[in-house]
């Protein structure tokens, strides 16, 4: 039940409070945790399923958390690749939050994996005020969303740790050129880093986790 009792002035403070105990309880089992975000169509759960089969490969167990509005399409599609998960809607809520999550990771089996993705509603906007207690943030864009994506949603670009610009494969296609989506995101965030992606062919795969340290 979602059900947060805390005045509304002090509910983004409770939210934070819920975030740090996510993060010590993925930490104290040893789970490498990333949080997913980004719109809908992007590419979030292909790349997770591509980045998830070379962990496989190496010995390293994933799990996923697939965070929509409604139906269980992408956590279906996570067990069908392989992956522990588990489906958490969020009914009209247009983002995933701390306590949320908690509630989540209380029945998730996270001795059975070593890295755990959280996926996010499709959204570039509400996700940006809500950590969950990662250790990691990751955002992934496409091509097709056109290149002023990083311009028209700092907040989210500012405070993330690694983007991915995905599908650029198609990108002389939709008119787009990378680099602006590269340089943009650099000048707000020049902590942060940024991967050129095709989730379908694997480019950038391994880029992408070596930039996540995974």
């Amino acid at each position: 039940m979602h059900d947060v009792r805390v005045p509304f002035g002090d509910v983004l403070k409770r939210q934070l409070e819920l975030a740090e105990r996510n993060y010590h309880l993925l930490a104290d089992n040893n789970v490498h945790s990333i949080s997913v975000m980004g719109a809908i169509g992007s590419g979030k759960t292909s790349l997770i399923l591509a980045i998830a089969e070379r962990l496989r490969l190496r010995g390293v167990r994933s799990g996923a958390i697939a965070g929509d509005v409604a139906g269980d399409d992408d956590a279906r599609r996570f067990t069908e690749g392989g992956l522990i998960a588990a489906n958490l809607n969020t009914d009209n809520d247009c983002h995933l939050d701390a306590h949320r999550v908690s509630h989540a990771l209380r029945s998730f089996p996270l001795g059975k994996v070593d890295t755990l993705f959280i996926e996010n509603v499709g959204n570039l906007v509400c996700p940006a005020d809500f950590p969950l207690g990662t250790e990691l943030d990751l955002v992934v864009i496409s091509v097709t969303e056109g290149d002023d994506m990083v311009r028209k949603h700092p907040k989210i670009f500012v405070q993330t740790d690694v983007i991915a610009i995905n599908k650029v494969d198609i990108a002389d296609a939709v008119g787009v050129d990378p680099q602006r989506l590269v340089e943009d995101y650099r000048t707000l965030n020049p902590h942060g880093r940024a991967v050129l992606t095709d989730a379908r062919s694997g480019r950038g795969v391994e880029e992408l986790i070596t930039a996540l340290g995974l």
